[in-house]
C-alpha cells in the first residue's frame, strides 16, 4: 500500500513538474512576468520568431498607423539574416528582445547549450540593433531550473504571456481575433508570431485588435513599460543597482 501509494505521488509530481514547464503563469521553476492585475487598461503585444522579410514590415505598417509599440522576441539566426530590417524595427521604437539563437528546445539542452544559445543571440543583436532590452521568452515557452539558471547568469529576465491564441495554428484573422478577445480583459502580454511561416492572419487580426481595444479605453504599451507600471525591475535595472551598490560600498 505504501508503495503505491510512493508511486501515486512519485506520478502526479512528475505531471506537475511537466506542467509547470510549460504552464506560462508558473513560476515554479523560477520568477517570470506573466502581465498585470486583470483590473489593468494596459495590454501589451509581442511577436516572436522574427524578423521575417514579408511578415514584419507588413505588422510594422499596422503598428505605424496605430502608433503602437510592440516587443519583439528575434531569433539570432533570422537576425543574422536580416539585420537591416531588425535595425529597422529597433528604429520605429519597439522593444527588441532575446529568444535563443535557433530556436531548440532549451529543456534538452544542456546548461552550457542554453547559455551559447542566449548568448548568440545577444552577440548578434548588440552587433547589429545596438542597445535593446535585457528581455527573453523560452522557445515553446518551455522552462526547467537549469534553464532559468543560466539566463539570469546572462542577466536575462523570462517573459512569458497570459494570452495566447496559437496564433500559428490558425488560417484566418477572425480565428486570432475571437480568441484574443475571449482572453484578453487587460494587464496581459498577448503572444503571437511575426516569423516561422505565413502570418499575415495574424497582422490582420492585429490591425482589428487595436482597433477594438482602443476604442474601449485600453492602452498598448510595451513590455518593459507594463514591468514599470507594476513597480517590476527588469534584469537590466537589478544589474546596474548592484554594480552603483558595490561600486559606492565601502572598502573595509
Amino acid at each position: 500500500m505504501l508503495l503505491m501509494l510512493g508511486g501515486l505521488a512519485g506520478a502526479a509530481a512528475l505531471t506537475y513538474g511537466e506542467y509547470a514547464s510549460r504552464a506560462s503563469h508558473s513560476q515554479l521553476y523560477g520568477r517570470s512576468f506573466v502581465g498585470l492585475r486583470r483590473s489593468s487598461r494596459l495590454l501589451a503585444l509581442t511577436y516572436d520568431d522574427g524578423p521575417d522579410p514579408r511578415n514584419t514590415p507588413a505588422l510594422m505598417d499596422v503598428l505605424s498607423r496605430h502608433s503602437v509599440r510592440a516587443t519583439f522576441f528575434f531569433l539570432g539566426c533570422n537576425v543574422a539574416k536580416e539585420p537591416q530590417l531588425a535595425r529597422e524595427v529597433a528604429r520605429a521604437g519597439h522593444v527588441i528582445a532575446n529568444h535563443t539563437y535557433h530556436h531548440p528546445r532549451l529543456i534538452f539542452c544542456t546548461p552550457a547549450r542554453v547559455r551559447t544559445e542566449l548568448l548568440e543571440c545577444e552577440r548578434i543583436l548588440s552587433g547589429e540593433v545596438g542597445e535593446h532590452s535585457r528581455l527573453w521568452r523560452p522557445p515553446y515557452g518551455r522552462r526547467l531550473p537549469h534553464v532559468m539558471r543560466a539566463a539570469e547568469k546572462v542577466g536575462l529576465e523570462a517573459i512569458m504571456w497570459s494570452v495566447n491564441p496559437r496564433d500559428w495554428s490558425l488560417r484566418t484573422a477572425s480565428e486570432v481575433e475571437k480568441r484574443v478577445l475571449r482572453c484578453a480583459r487587460g494587464g496581459d502580454v498577448i503572444l503571437m508570431h511575426d516569423g516561422g511561416g505565413d502570418r499575415l492572419h495574424t497582422i490582420e487580426a492585429t490591425d482589428r485588435l487595436i482597433g477594438r481595444y482602443k476604442n474601449e479605453g485600453y492602452q498598448f504599451v510595451t513590455v518593459p513599460e507594463m514591468m514599470k507600471a507594476n513597480g517590476s525591475h527588469t534584469a537590466q535595472e537589478e544589474t546596474s543597482k548592484k554594480e552603483s551598490s558595490r561600486e559606492t560600498k565601502p572598502v573595509v
